[in-house]
């Protein structure tokens, strides 16, 4: 490879890493509206994440086309493979995520058209935990951090937990007064879309390590890899 045909393609895989990392902000930010449409009993605020979503949508294909570019006529070895693979793999994720704001922002206006049920407290700590996870994934995703992408995968744990307390809470809600299991229901499926989102950035940090380390630990863990069949829109 000449030098002139290095720099254009190490420009091209720095494109393909900051395209990754504009689709993961716009997901950090849809999760974070998403939750404060909720806890606002913001519509207008649901309805914007949920319009926004196409911009997600477009930047996947975009990176997708870039990867298969870029195997098709670069034919990258080792490393570089691993890189652009994994690119495939955390855009997939990362659209998952923006589908699972727009699924809470979706429950979001179903549950104002009712009184609130109860103050909320456990669900937007899953929401910053989730978040705070997607965040640092991409971190160790730039940074080829495999120690940082260990640590996400180990957080993953607290979001199950508070999803398990979440739903007991509002178990007891529908037990004791069945007007309350409508909204009770909505309010867990709430707590569900934030677990899965947690799992997807469980996912993209375990690309992560593949790709620093060459190992792929999908299966090592004790949770099941993220999947459309879970419910993701």
């Amino acid at each position: 490879m000449d030098r002139h045909t290095s720099k254009t393609y190490e420009h091209d895989l720095e494109k393909l890493r900051e395209k990754i990392l504009r689709m993961g902000g716009l997901c950090e930010e849809a999760i974070a509206d998403s939750m404060r449409a909720l806890v606002e009993r913001d519509a207008n605020l649901a309805r914007e994440v949920i319009a926004r979503d196409h911009i997600i949508n477009r930047l996947e294909v975009e990176i997708d086309e870039q990867c298969i570019e870029l195997l098709a006529l670069r034919q990258p070895a080792a490393g570089d493979l691993r890189l652009i693979t994994t690119g495939l793999k955390i855009s997939t994720d990362l659209e998952r995520i923006g589908d699972l704001s727009v699924n809470l922002c979706e429950r979001t206006l179903e549950l104002l058209e009712v009184p609130p049920l109860k103050p909320l407290i456990d669900l937007p700590r899953m929401s910053k935990k989730a978040m705070g996870m997607v965040h640092d994934s991409l971190d160790a995703y730039v940074r080829r951090d495999a120690e940082l992408a260990m640590q996400v995968c180990a957080r993953d744990d607290e979001v199950d937990e508070l999803n398990d307390q979440v739903f007991r809470e509002l178990l007891t809600y529908m037990m004791e007064d069945n007007a309350s299991i409508s909204r009770a229901l909505g309010l867990s499926m709430v707590g569900r879309y934030l677990e899965r989102i947690a799992d997807h950035a469980t996912n993209i940090s375990q690309m992560v390590i593949y790709l620093v380390k060459g190992k792929d630990i999908r299966h090592t863990f004790h949770q099941p890899p993220a999947t459309v069949s879970d419910g993701d829109g």
